[in-house]
């Protein structure tokens, strides 16, 4: 007899294995997918090795002094796609990918943004990359960017802090920006991101393989999910900052992109010439 309580048990049995059909159909897509895109965008450079892991790095164009790019939160080296070419034609310019991010592996502790700058001048130790460098960081790579400074002053001839984060106050994008990355890598891995894909439109106007390669990243849960735990811990780092100081006379040259927005990387021809013109600050001393 179809009672209304038998009608409902064989409703909701129903819906079940329907929503269990959609995971499981949404999972197999994620990782077909995942696995086409390991085949068209390998590594442009190398991974090094810095103890228990490795770090991806990628080098171009030639002279000193070198040019280190510290990419913003859940960014990796292939967001610099159209910054590193125009910065290439003045010096070396080197891009790398945190630990967990990108193409680097993850290491088996816990994130901590002391450790991130430690792991950067084990990284450059390792590639034997030529010190002082001009250190370029944005936004949340910026905060990084100046702890590196202030851990290894030696390191660093010149700090280029761009959409450099308020530490005391917190942006309305950056708050949605931290819950948007909480359920990012859950999403990723039932298919759900890549089927809405509402973490890819920050990769437009980056050329296009490295628009594809950074597409492909913003919609894997491993790069997702280190990208989570970076920015769950944005007033620890903030606070870390704050009490980080900096060589007197090292030059600091902050500047403000036309283009940014928390989870955004720059891409715009305006944000090339930004950056362009700050590293070239930077390399003349008569202008400081």
């Amino acid at each position: 007899m179809n009672t209304p309580a038998t009608i409902i048990r064989r409703a909701v049995k129903v819906g079940v294995a329907l929503i269990g059909t959609a995971l499981a159909a949404g999972m197999t897509y994620q990782g077909v997918a995942t696995a086409l895109e390991r085949r068209d965008y390998p590594p442009p450079g190398a991974r090094i090795s810095i103890g228990d892991h490795q770090l991806h790095l990628y080098c171009v164009g030639d002279g000193s002094p070198v040019v280190v790019l510290e990419a913003p939160e859940a960014g990796l080296s292939s967001a610099w796609g159209a910054v590193q070419p125009a910065l290439a034609r003045q010096t070396r310019v080197c891009a790398y990918d945190r630990s967990g991010l990108g193409w680097s592996e993850a290491s088996g502790l816990g994130f901590d943004a002391t450790r991130a700058a430690d792991e950067l001048h084990a990284l450059l130790s390792e590639a034997a990359v030529q010190r002082p460098v001009i250190l370029v960081g944005q936004s949340l790579g910026a905060w990084y960017a100046q702890l590196y400074a202030s851990r290894f002053p030696g390191d660093v001839s010149a700090l280029i802090l761009a959409d450099r984060p308020d530490t005391h106050t917190d942006s309305l994008e950056t708050v949605a920006l931290v819950r948007r990355l909480r359920w990012a890598p859950w999403l990723a891995r039932t298919g759900v991101l890549r089927l809405t894909g509402p973490t890819v439109a920050s990769t437009d106007g980056l050329p296009p393989a490295a628009r594809g390669a950074t597409r492909a990243f913003l919609l894997r849960p491993d790069h997702l999910a280190r990208a989570a735990r970076e920015v769950s811990q944005w007033r620890q780092t903030a606070g870390l900052v704050e009490a980080a100081p900096l060589d007197p006379g090292l030059r600091v040259i902050a500047v403000t992109t036309a283009t940014h927005r928390p989870g955004t990387f720059p891409a715009a021809n305006a944000d090339s010439d930004t950056f362009l013109r700050a590293v070239i600050d930077a390399r003349d001393p008569a202008r400081h």
